[in-house]
């Protein structure tokens, strides 16, 4: 488990039950500020890591179990306790057909009529979407036929999972390893595949994937 895992963990904990993750922190006892973006590293840059106390607490207040967080920290599942809440009928096409013009407005919101509809776990997200993986750059997590529900609101992170679609149309799902002001890099889960590398102003937009089927 990776620093970063464990918080976006948290993040999507929170997402998935409506919440911030200050309402998270909130519900569940602790100073509202536990999770916020400051106190994941000390003052000399240090990663910080959540307590098991914190970490206890918030699984009690949201009724998750320990196997269900260690599946977000792992990326690949949304928790029962959010699929109990719901389905939603969220917009779905594949990854092959998400590069053609007209699936989506210039914001990266699903746009147009081309868009079949599958019923997945219900999202805090109004506009999330589904794209299904093609080919097995993302494997073992994300294999060929998987369905990934894909959020626009959730925040990016180095490390996160993402979808990201470039200049030249290619819409590609990926995993954000570096992000400056004038480059942004994404890796194939797939060692077999090599790291991409990109100037900014390549990427249109990346939206994070908080779930998949499996």
């Amino acid at each position: 488990m990776r620093h970063d895992d464990i918080w976006r963990a948290i993040d999507t904990l929170a997402a998935e039950h409506g919440l911030s993750p200050s309402g998270l922190a909130r519900r569940a006892g602790l100073d509202p500020t536990s999770f916020n973006l400051s106190k994941r590293r000390t003052a000399d840059g240090r990663f910080r890591w959540p307590s098991t106390e914190s970490l206890a607490k918030i699984l009690s207040a949201t009724g998750a179990k320990l196997e269900d967080f260690t599946a977000l920290v792992k990326g690949a599942r949304a928790l029962p306790e959010a699929r109990s809440k719901g389905r939603n009928r969220l917009p779905l096409i594949g990854m092959a057909q998400a590069g053609a013009d007209g699936f989506f407005d210039d914001g990266g919101y699903p746009a147009g009529a081309g868009w079949d509809e599958v019923e997945l776990p219900s999202t805090a997200d109004a506009n999330a979407y589904a794209l299904t993986i093609n080919g097995d750059s993302m494997e073992p997590v994300y294999r060929e036929g998987d369905a990934i529900v894909v959020s626009p609101a959730a925040p990016v992170r180095v490390g996160d999972r993402v979808v990201a679609r470039l200049t030249s149309g290619a819409v590609m799902a990926k995993q954000l390893t570096r992000r400056t002001a004038a480059r942004i890099e994404l890796a194939s889960l797939n060692p077999a595949y090599p790291e991409l590398r990109f100037a900014t102003r390549e990427v249109v937009w990346m939206h994070r994937i908080i779930w998949a089927s499996q």
